[in-house]
């Protein structure tokens, strides 16, 4: 196993044209008997129950010390308190109640090291696994999943909710990976009913058909599943339009007490839909939280986001809990990096890649863990910075046990399409998280 101890623009409108070239987020040919055969080689899964992943994506850089890794009373502390948790000797940021009471269905990584301090670097590095590289895109989690365990759904089966700045992508594996986006499920997934009747609609489709067929003439074999994904994209979409499926992404018709656990707000109702998406048999879900860059004021920017989080948050896992599904479904929370120890003059806090705090719960992780440390009294020597953190994690192996709880062979090679073979993780699982 491993040699440590453990562990997007929210107002985007989704066109037609934007759902065609989508290919319903996924591959859809059956591999069954891969998946089944990786999974009892392991001894990851029901061989009944597909594994999946929901990733509330904290964009902008959360502060470990405002929320999972307080330092009160400490010069580096600032204004928040420590609060007990559901886990006897664990504290957490008063910012954070709710979750407060959750700590025990999970582990908490408070050591996660990174080298990139730029955002989108850091976003690229945390979702990918690896630093960027010009010379090649790699795959983000969820796209790594769908592209190992392909199944048949009338709706995408990787799905990102509120996307700002970096949304999940297939990378090498292909646009088809990609995450379909949506906006705040209180509104309608747009487009998907016709503007026309509905015989227009039929003549139009098949004129489709008679010019896909003269397209496709003396072109390649592959054209549709690797270059232009023409008919696949609108076979995709035409099942999606039809199907009872899409009634997953609506929220309209939970009770109103629902609602408010998970907060009457755009996070809230997208963790809300994770949890109905996931029940549908989407396989990744990605709902993004932004406005955590904390450059200025600091203290109450970031006890803002976390008064939705913690709603958010800890109404979701009681979702999946009540409805079995936290036992087959990981649930990471986390953003690029941490914020720095230090208070700037403008009382924010700036970049911070050296010691920053992850959570994750169910699907095979540890129950009421916690992995790392940071000094209340550090000593910040900057050729030295993990010199202040304890039992530090890498993204590549944070990366690699996600990706093993899932079932996914995180140590295998694939081709990318050039033909060079590169590992799907480079980093190892970290065995003190796993249970």
């Amino acid at each position: 196993m491993s040699h440590h101890d453990l562990l997007c623009d929210p107002h985007a409108h989704l066109s037609r044209r934007t759902l065609l070239g989508a290919g319903a987020g996924g591959a859809m040919l059956s591999t069954i008997a891969h998946q089944l055969a990786w999974a009892d080689a392991v001894g990851a899964t029901e061989t009944s129950r597909p594994k999946n992943v929901i990733l509330l994506w904290l964009e902008g850089g959360p502060s470990q010390l405002e929320t999972f890794d307080p330092h009160p009373g400490s010069a580096i502390g600032g204004e928040v308190k420590a609060i007990p948790t559901s886990v006897p000797d664990l504290q957490i940021a008063d910012t954070l109640p709710r979750v407060a009471e959750k700590m025990h269905l999970g582990s908490l990584i408070r050591s996660v090291t990174s080298k990139e301090g730029d955002h989108q670097r850091a976003i690229y590095n945390i979702k990918s696994g690896y630093r960027p590289d010009p010379t090649l895109v790699h795959p983000s989690i969820g796209s790594i999943l769908c592209h190992e365990f392909p199944e048949q759904l009338d709706i995408p089966r990787h799905i990102s909710i509120l996307p700002q700045n970096a949304p999940a992508r297939g990378g090498y594996l292909g646009p088809v990976y990609d995450a379909f986006k949506i906006g705040d499920p209180q509104n309608p997934v747009p487009d998907l009913k016709s503007p026309i009747a509905e015989d227009r609609f039929d003549r139009r489709m098949k004129d489709l058909q008679w010019l896909e067929g003269r397209f496709r003439q003396q072109r390649l074999r592959d054209l549709d599943q690797n270059r232009t994904l023409h008919q696949s994209s609108t076979d995709a979409a035409l099942r999606m339009m039809s199907s009872e499926q899409v009634s997953a992404f609506d929220v309209s018709n939970e009770s109103k007490e629902t609602l408010e656990q998970f907060g009457q707000t755009p996070f809230g109702r997208g963790c809300l839909a994770a949890t109905r998406l996931i029940g549908a048999g989407v396989r990744c879900v990605e709902v993004t939280l932004g406005g955590w860059d904390s450059h200025i004021t600091n203290h109450s920017l970031q006890s803002a986001r976390c008064e939705i989080l913690d709603a958010a948050l800890a109404a979701l896992l009681d979702r999946l809990v009540e409805q079995d599904l936290l036992e087959t479904t990981l649930v990471v929370c986390g953003g690029e990096f941490g914020r720095t120890p230090q208070i700037n003059p403008a009382e924010g806090r700036d970049h911070w890649p050296h010691g920053f705090s992850t959570f994750l719960a169910g699907c095979g992780i540890r129950k009421g863990g916690v992995l790392g440390a940071t000094a209340a009294d550090p000593k910040l020597d900057p050729d030295k910075p993990l010199a202040d953190v304890g039992n530090p994690i890498t993204i590549g192996d944070l990366h690699a046990t996600i990706l093993s709880t899932l079932g996914v062979p995180y140590h295998e090679e694939r081709q990318t399409p050039i033909g060079r073979p590169l590992r799907i993780s480079e980093g190892e699982p970290v065995g003190a998280v796993l249970a």
